[in-house]
């Protein structure tokens, strides 16, 4: 009989090699790997290993080396279709059946993937055209650079109801096989099918083997339906059994021992351009128990990420609700919450890489989550409401499955419950009773409790000048890169590219250049119809704060500057930009290194960064002949 890959890989994903070893072995975890006595050789040393992470045993002493299928062939004696058959049966899956049809459905899935290749390519080709120009000004604003965007396979879905369908028309594509893949809209109140995505950013959706099975699109105008759009369900792609960047993890979970779980696409991206490579995302739903299982499979205690906001909270909460089922005596969660106001993406560009591992190092255990979720769940400020808060508590522990789980839970819970709403001793040194725990939120850290993580952004989260006073003001030199290219559109026809990879501290100004690039690849040729473009397009008081903020020293930028002079100081401005951002981001780090290692060296590291920094910012090089195309006397920018 013949199996194909995906049913296969199906069985893999759904039986860890250790499930099915361990009914023969006795395992016992070292790190990330289990280890037992060789079923093929007599030993008193272990010498098998088993690596669900990787899908494989390994043994030493014999030097045989496979998957699930190949240990039971190896030491059962059973031919392949027969240990299929046997781990079909362990994981509750059924046989598939061998019969034309079932033939037949096999060779559509391949010519579907195949239709989902050429899709994804054409997506990339639209984002590297003019029409995508916008869309890269976007990826450009989130700071994902063109080789992230090669590594991710980033495209564009052009405005037209029928682009994708004339091209893979074009490459004798049948229609009925574009709707299967969920490329096209159709319907019975649908005349004739047309393209799903359309004007958006495109992330195509791979799976374990990085073979394309569907698409996420992001909107490019703040007006449609839905910001986020995913394929449907096809016989490719299933959202609940699917996680963004699982083929990418994979590697990097095994390697680091964890994996985390964020909550977008953009998210996932930036972590691992940042070199945080152990990262995934679900697909806009809540985490679903297929999606744990895939986490699990990667690391015993993977961190589901959140933002640390009421929706983030909640979010954690229904993850809780998902996994208290399936725990298993060595496979929980953690839940790390990052400062309110702030994703992943956020953090990783204000504050570097350091911050975002900061933030996952410190993340609290479900049992933590469990509590605050019933603490949340009403006041406990009487005897009744306080007896309400326990029974919660209590019930929720009956989802647990696994009775060892659940019963070393329950000694978790009933120890809390005892000190629950007790002042504590006082300290040493006259000191009052510290807060009785039953006034504690969450988030508001209590050392006397045992294993009870705070849920609270890290020191050098609480640091970030993001999360502070001044976040978001316009920085002058970035205005005029803004304001120069919507007063002198026909900058763009050589610099568009330079335009849209500029990164901004402030998402105002983002939002203006994704406006004049729109303009610019409708058609908008001066100032002014560049400018009407951009109040039609909803950011005129973007436009009108930028305005106020231009200094008169950016002359250049303004609509009175010759167009030689224009260019030439927008180049060296945007040099200018690169360097300062390089310098900060320099300085972020020497500060970092200072912070764990007071030496004099460090020290002088940063003084030399902000002499740099304070040379370049108030000390600009004068350009030879600027200013004079514009009738003015040369002087520096």
């Amino acid at each position: 009989m013949r199996f194909t890959p995906s049913f296969l890989d199906e069985l893999r994903q759904r039986l860890p090699v250790s499930d099915v070893v361990g009914r023969r072995v006795k395992l016992k975890r070292q790190g990330r790997e289990y280890a037992g006595l060789s079923p093929f050789n007599a030993e008193k040393t272990p010498s098998f290993f088993v690596n669900d992470q990787k899908g494989f045993y390994h043994c030493f002493s014999s030097g045989k080396h496979g998957d699930v299928f190949k240990f039971l062939m190896e030491v059962d004696g059973v031919s392949f279709p027969e240990a299929v058959e046997r781990v079909a049966e362990m994981a509750g899956v059924p046989m598939p059946k061998d019969t034309p049809e079932e033939a037949r459905r096999a060779e559509a899935r391949a010519s579907l993937l195949d239709v989902m290749e050429m899709a994804a390519k054409f997506f990339e080709a639209q984002l590297q055209d003019r029409v995508g120009a916008a869309a890269r000004g976007y990826l450009a604003g989130r700071a994902l650079s063109p080789a992230t965007q090669r590594a991710f396979r980033m495209g564009y879905a052009p405005n037209d109801r029928t682009a994708l369908k004339r091209h893979l028309a074009g490459k004798g594509v049948p229609v009925a096989d574009m709707v299967e893949a969920g490329l096209l809209v159709s319907g019975d109140d649908v005349p004739e099918p047309f393209d799903r995505f359309r004007d958006r950013v495109i992330f195509p959706i791979q799976d374990r083997g990085g073979r394309v099975i569907a698409f996420g699109g992001r909107a490019m105008q703040a007006d449609v339906p839905a910001k986020y759009l995913n394929s449907p369900e096809t016989p490719l792609f299933h959202k609940g059994a699917t996680l963004y960047n699982h083929h990418r993890a994979r590697a990097a979970a095994h390697n680091t021992g964890t994996v985390v779980a964020v909550e977008g696409y953009v998210d996932a991206i930036a972590l691992s351009a940042a070199g945080i490579g152990h990262v995934v995302a679900p697909l806009g739903t809540a985490l679903t128990s297929d999606q744990l299982e895939l986490l699990w499979r990667m690391a015993p205690e993977p961190i589901l990420c959140f933002d640390g906001d009421k929706a983030g909270r909640r979010a954690g909460f229904r993850a809780i609700e998902t996994a208290l089922p399936l725990l298993q005596p060595g496979r929980s969660l953690r839940f790390a919450f990052l400062p309110e106001g702030q994703d992943p993406d956020d953090l990783v560009r204000t504050e570097g890489a350091a911050a975002v591992e900061a933030a996952f190092a410190s993340a609290a255990p479900l049992v933590d989550m469990l509590w605050a979720r019933e603490f949340d769940a009403g006041p406990t400020d009487t005897p009744e409401r306080a007896a309400a808060f326990e029974r919660r508590l209590r019930e929720a522990l009956s989802a647990i499955r696994d009775e060892t789980v659940r019963r070393h839970y329950q000694i978790a819970v009933e120890s809390r419950l005892a000190r629950f709403g007790r002042p504590e001793p006082a300290r040493r040194g006259g000191a009052g009773p510290r807060q009785a725990s039953g006034a504690r939120r969450l988030g508001q850290p209590r050392r006397g409790d045992r294993g009870e993580a705070p849920i609270a952004p890290s020191a050098l989260l609480r640091q970030s000048p993001m999360v502070g006073a001044g976040a978001g003001r316009l920085a002058a030199r970035e205005v005029a890169l803004v304001v120069a290219m919507i007063e002198h559109p026909d900058l763009l026809d050589e610099l568009a590219e330079a335009f849209a990879e500029l990164e901004f501290g402030a998402r105002e100004l983002d939002r203006l250049r994704r406006a004049a690039l729109d303009a610019y690849a409708a058609g908008a040729s001066d100032g002014p119809a560049m400018r009407a473009a951009i109040v039609a397009a909803g950011e005129g008081a973007a436009l009108e704060r930028a305005d106020a903020a231009r200094l008169a020293g950016d002359w250049w930028a303004g609509p009175e500057a010759d167009p030689r002079d224009a260019s030439m100081g927008w180049r060296h401005a945007c040099a200018l930009h690169y360097k300062v951002r390089a310098l900060n981001t320099e300085l972020r780090a020497a500060e970092q290194d200072f912070g764990r290692d007071f030496t004099d060296g460090n020290f002088r590291r940063i003084v030399e960064i902000q002499r740099q920094l304070a040379t370049t910012e108030g000390a600009e090089a004068a350009i030879e002949g600027f200013g004079g195309a514009s009738g003015r006397r040369v002087r520096p920018i």
